[in-house]
């Protein structure tokens, strides 16, 4: 294999996948059409929409990292795909005209703006009538195996309002189904198909969940800035000793990831 392929791989897209895989299942194809991707990170699902609707077609991407336009511009170039235009920018700012989109996708990246409610503002302005959104997220109940042994040794150290504040942070990431629904639906919106799914992260022990690379960027990272720093150590550790408990118990530890796939059509 020609080793410059390897920087296009890592841990992300065994995450976005499962995810991605059933919004493309769900995408009414056509030629001749313009297509937009909301938060498209490392280039999943763009790239493979790209591809999968051909040169008379373009698709741009939208994502306010700069580390991602870059990775992702790579991709293009080593795959040849002369169809993609990249944007750097946010959902709620969206620089395309009003009515010149036919299909608007974002992978787990809708529910992860600062904004949502503009965001779909923004969907609803740049769409075309009949245009179809589709969408992906996790839900309120990702990695709740973790998240119940974590509420419980936080509520033993008494850490009440450390506890709150990490489900307010997951209630603003993960917000509920009929919420989101009710919310694209205001923006004229017809809902089409809502399918709720699931996949499983398999760890050996507490160890290897707490170092695997994925979890601690996307979820560990940004748990630790609720907690006193002088508690990390202790608190982490004892999750490590619970989690060891489990695999000791079933055989393996498992974090399951709800999901939910909305698809929609702009009336």
């Amino acid at each position: 294999m020609d080793e410059s392929l390897f920087i296009m791989f890592d841990e992300f897209p065994i995450w976005s996948a499962p995810f991605g895989l059933k919004l493309l299942d769900y995408i009414d194809y056509k030629k001749n059409i313009s297509a937009l991707d909301i938060g498209f990170g490392t280039g999943f699902p763009l790239t493979e929409l790209a591809m999968r609707l051909g040169n008379s077609s373009i698709v741009y991407g939208i994502d306010p990292s700069l580390d991602a336009i870059e990775k992702t511009r790579k991709k293009i170039e080593y795959y040849g795909i002369n169809n993609v235009k990249l944007i750097e920018g946010v959902a709620e700012l969206i620089q395309l005209p009003d009515n010149s989109i036919d299909l608007i996708t974002s992978n787990n990246g809708l529910n992860n703006v600062s904004d949502i409610d503009k965001a779909f503002v923004e969907c609803a302005r740049i769409i075309k009538k009949g245009g179809q959104l589709i969408q992906t997220m996790n839900l309120d109940g990702t990695m709740f195996e973790f998240y119940d042994i974590l509420k419980s040794i936080l509520s033993d150290f008494q850490l009440f309002n450390e506890i709150k504040m990490i489900e307010k942070h997951i209630a603003y990431k993960r917000p509920a189904v009929n919420k989101i629904v009710s919310n694209i639906r205001e923006k004229g919106f017809e809902i089409n198909d809502l399918v709720y799914n699931q996949f499983n992260y398999y760890f050996a022990d507490g160890k290897a969940t707490l170092n695997h690379s994925f979890i601690r960027q996307a979820f560990i990272n940004t748990l630790i800035e609720f907690l006193p720093e002088e508690k990390l150590e202790i608190i982490f550790g004892n999750i490590e000793d619970k989690l060891n408990k489990q695999s000791e118990l079933f055989g393996r530890i498992t974090l399951s990831i709800p999901y939910v796939m909305i698809n929609a059509i702009k009336k």
